[in-house]
């Protein structure tokens, strides 16, 4: 039997900037990073278009993704779980 191991997949952390496509979330990660020359703390943000399968996520949710097979040209990434709803003001 030859069975092929699953590597650990990636996991990210973070916010939802649009729900305009139909079971797709643009998902906004920051992450902080050093200037090698001056050393001053900056922060990154990448954008990740996500699978939402249920269209269960609203702008301004925290969410977890993770890696999966490419699903789309740009869409490597699914949500995992939503970790905090949108605060409503």
């Amino acid at each position: 039997m030859t069975e092929k191991k699953r590597g650990i997949r990636k996991t990210q952390v973070g916010v939802v900037t649009s729900t305009a496509m139909q079971k797709t979330v643009t998902v906004a990660v920051d992450r902080l990073v050093r200037h090698p020359l001056y050393r001053k703390t900056l922060r990154r943000t990448s954008k990740f278009l996500a699978h939402d399968e249920k269209n269960s996520c609203k702008v301004g949710d925290r969410v977890r993704i993770t890696e999966t097979r490419p699903l789309s040209a740009r869409k490597r990434w699914r949500v995992l779980e939503i970790l905090e709803k949108e605060k409503s003001t």
